[in-house]
């Protein structure tokens, strides 16, 4: 009789002690779900924010150093320097479009757009020469005509690219917003630094740190290796293009940029252009662009086993494999997010192998 009542009176403690614990957890989780609503508009240029700080910081640390320990001045200068690295390109790409736009339109409006007659060697050419030599002559003598045949596949590029320039002119404002909470980051390292370290030390205990050390150091990796080698290239080929004279050269050479972050690789881009040349310039200058193509293309296969993964205490190998996996499942941020989230995730397997793994014992105590 006696237990029973005890554990009646037990029930009747634990059942109030359990609501109110539920009502907390349920508090706790609104909130959190409350205060994630209200920062999501600002998580992708945060994020971007910080991965930029943690890139360019090196560079922050050296100009800290030479204007003797003003960190403010420091992170303001690193900011407009990435400000002008960003606007330039978006300036010249965005003065090529309009003119291109701009002269398509009236030559379309005026009914003057023609298109030239191919020269006699396009024939000729291996594999493509005689269906483009068709087309391209089909083109010159009626070009709507020639073109009738793959208008819907024209129409549904076209809304494609209009959706795709206002997805960039959105992608770009986030950027400018990143650049400016890059610099304020940079502004108060210390303070974040603390913050980072103290949070990772509450999750994982003495090896929080480490962990944070290599989600540094994989972001840097990243942004030499895949970013720092598409920068390379697109700029290589941009000067290229320029230098032959091919018309909206900033337009491929942002293409080109693009398709070299996600591992396409610009060959899509340089080889039409490369035909374009040789069927407009003369042999000599269509054979200097190309050697000079060939380099660029293949330039990355050198410099990403240099740059990627250099410094990391993680094979390249998980690295490439994070940023190419993050970058099909959330897009160019993922590139970092990837690969930082699958060195995290690499480095504690070792440490739980390393947990459950007992090392071996010498020959000789085991012989004793």
């Amino acid at each position: 009789m006696m237990n029973t009542t005890t554990e009646s009176s037990g029930v009747k403690e634990f059942l109030p002690q359990a609501l109110e614990i539920t009502i907390r957890i349920g508090v706790v989780l609104f909130l959190a779900a409350m205060c994630f609503q209200i920062l999501r508009p600002f998580l992708v240029p945060v994020l971007w924010g910080i991965i930029i700080a943690v890139a360019v910081f090196p560079a922050y640390q050296w100009l800290e150093s030479a204007l003797h320990g003003r960190s403010r001045l420091a992170a303001v200068c690193v900011s407009l320097v990435l400000l002008v690295i960003l606007l330039i390109p978006i300036v010249l790409l965005a003065d090529t479009l309009i003119d291109a736009v701009r002269s398509l339109a009236e030559r379309l409006e005026n009914d003057t757009l023609e298109v030239p007659l191919p020269p006699a060697s396009v024939v000729t050419w291996p594999l493509i020469g005689e269906p483009l030599d068709t087309f391209w002559r089909a083109a010159s003598a009626n070009l709507a005509l020639a073109l009738k045949p793959v208008t819907p596949q024209l129409r549904a590029l076209g809304s494609w690219l209009l959706a795709s320039a206002g997805q960039a002119g959105l992608g770009i404002l986030q950027f400018l917003a990143a650049i400016i909470i890059s610099g304020v980051l940079l502004a108060y390292t210390q303070l974040g630094s603390w913050t980072v370290r103290t949070l990772g030390h509450q999750l994982a205990g003495d090896q929080g740190t480490d962990y944070i050390d290599v989600a540094e150091e994989t972001v840097r990796s990243v942004a030499r290796g895949i970013l720092g080698v598409s920068l390379i290239q697109s700029i290589l080929a941009g000067l290229g293009f320029l230098l032959v004279g091919i018309p909206a050269a900033g337009l491929w050479a942002f293409i080109a940029l693009f398709l070299s972050i996600i591992q396409i690789g610009i060959i899509p881009v340089t080889l039409p252009i490369v035909i374009y040349v040789f069927a407009t310039s003369d042999t000599v200058t269509a054979i200097i662009f190309l050697i000079w193509t060939i380099f660029v293309s293949t330039i990355d296969n050198v410099l990403k086993p240099i740059l990627l993964g250099r410094g990391v205490k993680v094979p390249m190998l998980v690295i490439f494999a994070g940023s190419i996996g993050g970058f099909i499942a959330f897009g160019i941020i993922g590139l970092f997010t990837g690969a930082v989230v699958l060195a995290l995730g690499y480095k504690l397997f070792l440490a739980w192998m390393e947990g459950k793994v007992k090392p071996a014992q010498p020959q000789e105590e085991v012989e004793n």
